[in-house]
């Protein structure tokens, strides 16, 4: 079957079993290194498929890292550690031109690639550098590609970027534009473990021998099961309802909720809408369904638009939560507030 060729009902069965398959195979491997997490885990895998970025924060010591590292070590995908410091410099990410000398005497540049080539990206703690390193992570994020010396060169696909940031830790930072920001499929909040949780990680990380996660994936079998998402159906109404969910964070018009036009100085740009669609279609798959429900935009809701939020003035001084500001877009939607979406 062609890429192009709308698959049978057979070959989409045969496909989606594939798909789920591979999920509960990731979702075990990564289980057996990383102690609970179960909604971070998930989420992450879902942003996997739909072949976004995933912006990861937490306070030290939560596993944001080993959870990246994990998933790296059961994919067969080429993995790079970036470890952003003020004082690193954007050829550091990218890779720069050097003079080199051929064996038969003669100089010429040659391009040495930086860390950026890799299918899998771990930028730990990305607000730790400064705006322009930062800047040297956008058009990779957003193109696909990099351009160094007027050369535009292609990155290999998939190419994933989960980045990391300490939520508590201002001095030495450098927050990420909202330019960034919005580049991130998904922003997904690590809390700190319960009581047993802890136990557990003990157990697993204090003993002879430190569990390791297998690899169950190939670099084609990723990208061609992130296709198969892509063909989940949407029906009218539920796109409808992730286009008046993302109205719903607008502060202007008659929109958004109370607490929106009080605290929201800008809502969530069209990125916004497409990530609930696509974590929608992977979400469906995963659970054994060919079309998106409204469920499944509800629950990509946080994640998906909580880091699209741009708080005014007396937001950042009421200290005004992104997500209870969605969980109120989300019900002034459910409940038919939001009238005038063109379709």
């Amino acid at each position: 079957m062609s890429e192009t060729a709308i698959p049978t009902p057979q070959e989409a069965a045969q496909q989606a079993a594939r798909f789920r398959r591979l999920v509960a195979d990731l979702t075990a491997e990564v289980g057996r290194v990383i102690v609970g997490m179960n909604d971070v885990v998930e989420n992450t895998l879902i942003a996997l498929l739909a072949g976004g970025h995933v912006l990861l924060e937490g306070v030290p010591g939560l596993g944001k890292t080993l959870l990246v590292r994990t998933l790296s070590d059961a994919l067969d995908l080429k993995f790079s550690r970036i470890q952003f410091t003020p004082d690193l410099m954007p050829a550091d990410i990218t890779g720069t031109t050097v003079l080199w000398e051929t064996p038969t005497g003669q100089r010429e540049f040659q391009f040495q690639p930086g860390p950026i080539f890799a299918n899998v990206i771990l930028a730990d703690e990305i607000n730790r550098a400064t705006p322009k390193t930062q800047s040297a992570m956008l058009e990779a994020m957003q193109e696909h590609a990099v351009t160094v010396a007027g050369v535009s060169r292609l990155l290999d696909e998939p190419f994933l970027v989960f980045a990391t940031q300490n939520p508590i830790e201002m001095e030495g930072t450098y927050p990420l534009p909202e330019a960034q920001l919005d580049r991130f499929l998904f922003k997904i909040t690590v809390n700190f473990p319960s009581l047993m949780e802890l136990h557990e990680i003990m157990n697993r990380t204090t003993g002879h021998e430190v569990p390791r996660a297998s690899k169950v994936a190939s670099q084609e079998e990723i990208l061609a099961l992130a296709k198969v998402a892509r063909q989940v159906a949407v029906a009218e109404h539920v796109q409808d309802f992730a286009l008046r969910v993302v109205l719903a964070t607008h502060p202007e018009g008659d929109h958004g909720t109370d607490a929106i036009r009080r605290f929201v100085r800008y809502g969530s740009s069209p990125r916004g809408a497409q990530a609930l669609v696509l974590a929608g279609k992977v979400r469906a798959l995963m659970n054994d369904r060919y079309n998106v429900s409204t469920e499944d935009v509800k629950a990509s809701a946080l994640p998906a638009l909580r880091h699209r939020l741009v708080l005014n003035f007396e937001g950042r001084a009421e200290g005004a939560d992104p997500d209870e500001l969605i969980r109120d877009a989300v019900a002034r939607v459910e409940r038919g507030a939001v009238k005038d979406v063109p379709v």
